[in-house]
């Protein structure tokens, strides 16, 4: 294998690890497959309805678990819808052998984590969910549980994305202050670093008076592989701007909204919005963590692109207030430049976003 650079690994690199075998796959990689600093994973031909989320914990394989807790095995390869309020556990289509000194790490991607479809990637004796220690090699897992809309799915579809990651990479607050004078990282005149970028939410309204939008419950079936199949008004209620510039967040709902700040991503960096600060309130802030080298970049057409944000509340009903802060991104340096950036050279849906829901969706 050829040796790798510290940072983020990017499309090129990617390539090279599959032909070189760091990364298994069951069939040839898909178009668009491989994205700037990450690699899409395709779920493979069969599922399994478990009676509860697990970790295989030391010396235990995910297929061991299984033989366990599984209630129904489910074949992909004809389709399956995924209810709510299940666990569901699928093959993946790539495995990995990883060389020292090279660890991954999983989120779902954008779509998924805007149909509030909770996602986590699972490894044989994994200790925690979406992380691959250096060294691991085997197959991977993802754990799938619907929340608000019920999923048609099948082999091939991609749910979740990985990192590959060398070294010690992440920028600290004076490294992201030094950047943020460079490259503008988002659009707050006072932007606060601590450990990474705040981010907060904007209450003061969009086109029309729009914040954001609930999702509805007892809907149809969302396809995951259906762009643009679905009318917005059958699975979300619009929330209009208050006066106050507020939105009470209630208990088991899911919520998308949009930060206040423009962000920006430069092309030799790759980003994360942190999913959970317990610091800012008692709700989860934005599943989907990856954000791509060149998001929100003027050289990729991305100039004044939000972060949108998927949002659920906790326990409680909590009271949000508009420019709270509601996240924090995290800054890591690319091993490299990508070949391809963030919406300059791929179909990228979200490139300069405001308020937008999922590719799934239209008026």
């Amino acid at each position: 294998m050829q040796p790798f650079s510290p940072g983020i690994q990017p499309d090129s690199r990617i390539r090279a690890f599959i032909d070189e075998g760091a990364i298994r796959l069951a069939r040839p990689a898909a178009e668009g497959q491989i994205q700037p600093a990450s690699l899409d994973l395709r779920l493979g031909e069969k599922a399994y309805r478990v009676r509860a989320s697990f970790l295989p914990g030391p010396g235990q394989t995910v297929a061991q678990r299984l033989a366990s807790l599984a209630l129904h095995e489910i074949d992909l390869t004809r389709g399956a819808v995924l209810e709510t309020g299940c666990v569901y556990v699928a093959e993946l289509m790539e495995g990995l052998a990883l060389p020292k000194g090279l660890r991954a790490a999983a989120n779902p991607k954008s779509s998924t984590g805007r149909l509030d479809v909770f996602t986590r990637v699972i490894t044989d004796r994994a200790r925690e969910f979406d992380l691959v220690e250096e060294g691991y090699e085997g197959p991977l897992f993802i754990e799938i549980s619907p929340r608000t809309f019920p999923v048609l799915v099948r082999s091939g579809s991609r749910l979740s994305q990985i990192r590959f990651r060398a070294g010690e990479i992440r920028l600290d607050d004076r490294a992201l202050g030094e950047l943020h004078e460079r490259e503008t990282l988002v659009s707050s005149a006072t932007p606060s670093f601590q450990s990474g970028v705040a981010v907060s939410v904007d209450l003061a309204g969009f086109d029309g008076g729009l914040v954001g939008y609930r999702g509805k419950h007892h809907t149809d079936v969302i396809d995951v592989d259906r762009p643009g199949a679905y009318r917005v008004a059958d699975f979300w209620e619009p929330i209009a701007a208050e006066s106050s510039r507020s939105l009470i967040l209630d208990p088991d709902q899911f919520y998308i909204l949009a930060s206040k700040e423009a962000v920006h991503v430069p092309p030799d960096y790759a980003a994360e919005m942190t999913p959970f600060d317990a610091l800012v309130g008692e709700f989860r802030v934005h599943y989907a963590g990856f954000f791509d080298p060149g998001f929100g970049h003027s050289g990729a057409g991305g100039q004044g692109a939000r972060a949108v944000l998927e949002v659920r509340s906790r326990d409680v009903p909590f009271i949000i207030e508009d420019g709270q802060i509601v996240g924090r991104l995290v800054y890591e340096k690319m091993a490299a430049r990508p070949e391809a950036l963030y919406g300059a050279d791929l179909k990228s849906n979200y490139q300069g976003q405001a308020l937008k829901l999922s590719k799934h969706f239209h008026d």
